[in-house]
C-alpha cells in the first residue's frame, strides 16, 4: 500500500490525503485505526502487522475492498477526540483503538461509530461498555490483563533475582488511572515474598528519570510496570534507565522484553489484535458492537531476555527458563 494511504499526526493536527481519498472506490469499506505512539516503533508495527493478516485471512485485503487510515502519535485524550472526530467525519465504517487513552478520546467523540478496542483493562470499571457479556453501545473489543495478574510479576521477579529487597512501580495515574489498581495488588503482595513496594507515579520524561534515579541510589532494587499507555510509549527510556542502574525490571507484554528488559509476563498482545480483526469483519457485514461479548486473553506470553540477566549477574532458573514461551540470548 503506497505511502499516501496512511494518515499521519502532524504537530497535533490531524492531516488527510485528499488526493488519496479521491482515488478510493465510493463503496469501499473504510477503517480508522488509532495507535499511540510513533509508527516507526516495532511494537505498534506488530499489531499493524497482524491487524492486516487477521484481516486478509477474512477475505478484507487493504486497498483492495477496504481501506484502512491509520493515525500515529494519539498519545493523549484530545488528540484521539480530535482524530476520531475527523474519521466519522469522513463515514469511517468502523474504528479500532489501541489502549485505554485512545479510547477515551474515541468515546468522547462518538456514540454512533461502532469502535473495537484492544488492550483495555477493566473495561466495564472504566465506563466503556455496559457488562462483558452485552456491551450494549457502540463500543466493544477485547480486554488486557486483570489487576490481580499484578504479584504475577512480583514473584517473577523474586525468582528470578532472590535478592531483590524493594520494588518500584512506575505508572502515570493521569494517562492511565487503572494502573493504581495493579499497582495496589502489587504492593499488597510485596510483604508475602520478602518486599518493600514504593509507588513511584510518572507525569512527563524528565520525572521518568528522577524516579528511576532515586529508585537506582538503593541497592537489590527492581521496576515493575503495569499496562499504562505512557510507559509504554516511554519504554525505551525505562529500559535504558534500568540497565544504568542495574535494576531488574519487568514488564506487562512482550515488547519490554525484547526491548532488553529482563522479563516481560502478560497476555499476548499481537495476538489481540488478530482478534480484533475478527470483529471488524462481522461488523461491516451488519453485526451490531452492542451484541459482541468483550472477549478476555487466550493467549499470555513469559519472555525472558538471557543476555540481561547475565548484565546483571543474575541466574534463571532452568525451571522457569522451561515455563518461558521464548528466551532471549
Amino acid at each position: 500500500m503506497r505511502r499516501r494511504e496512511f494518515v499521519t499526526l502532524v504537530g497535533g493536527a490531524v492531516a488527510w490525503p485528499l488526493a488519496a481519498r479521491a482515488q478510493q472506490p465510493a463503496k469501499m469499506p473504510r477503517v480508522g485505526f488509532l495507535l499511540s505512539g510513533p509508527e516507526s516503533d516495532p511494537a505498534r508495527q506488530s499489531y499493524v502487522k497482524e491487524f492486516r493478516e487477521g484481516l486478509a485471512a477474512l477475505g478484507w485485503t487493504a486497498g483492495r475492498n477496504v481501506q484502512i487510515d491509520y493515525v500515529w502519535n494519539v498519545d493523549t485524550v484530545d488528540m484521539a477526540r480530535t482524530a476520531t472526530a475527523e474519521l466519522v467525519r469522513q463515514k469511517a465504517d468502523v474504528l479500532v483503538t489501541a489502549g485505554a487513552v485512545v479510547l477515551t478520546g474515541a468515546q468522547q467523540a462518538t456514540t454512533t461509530t461502532p469502535v473495537v478496542f484492544a488492550t483495555v483493562s477493566e473495561p466495564v470499571l472504566q465506563g466503556f461498555v455496559a457488562s462483558l457479556a452485552k456491551p450494549g453501545g457502540n463500543i466493544t473489543g477485547f480486554t488486557n490483563l486483570e489487576p490481580t495478574f499484578g504479584p504475577k510479576w512480583l514473584e517473577l521477579l523474586k525468582e528470578i533475582a532472590p535478592r531483590l529487597a524493594h520494588v518500584a512501580i512506575v505508572f502515570n495515574p493521569k494517562v492511565s488511572p487503572i494502573a493504581e489498581i495493579y499497582a495496589k495488588a502489587i504492593a499488597g503482595a510485596a510483604p508475602d515474598l520478602g518486599l518493600r513496594s514504593v509507588v513511584a507515579p510518572v507525569l512527563d520524561p524528565a520525572e521518568i528519570d528522577g524516579a528511576m534515579t532515586e529508585r537506582g541510589r538503593e541497592p537489590h532494587g527492581g521496576v515493575v510496570i503495569p499496562p499504562d499507555n505512557f510507559t509504554s510509549t516511554h519504554y525505551k527510556q525505562l529500559i535504558g534507565l534500568a540497565a544504568k542502574y542495574r535494576m531488574p525490571l519487568v514488564g506487562w507484554t512482550r515488547y519490554w522484553a525484547l526491548g532488553g528488559a529482563l522479563a516481560s509476563y502478560g497476555a499476548d498482545v499481537p495476538d489481540m489484535y488478530r482478534r480484533a480483526a475478527s470483529y471488524v469483519d462481522r461488523i461491516l457485514k451488519g453485526a451490531n458492537p452492542a451484541d459482541l461479548p468483550v472477549e478476555q486473553p487466550t493467549k499470555y506470553d513469559l519472555i525472558i531476555n538471557l543476555k540481561t540477566a547475565a548484565k546483571l549477574g543474575l541466574d534463571v532458573p532452568t525451571t522457569l527458563l522451561a515455563r518461558a514461551n521464548e528466551v532471549i540470548e
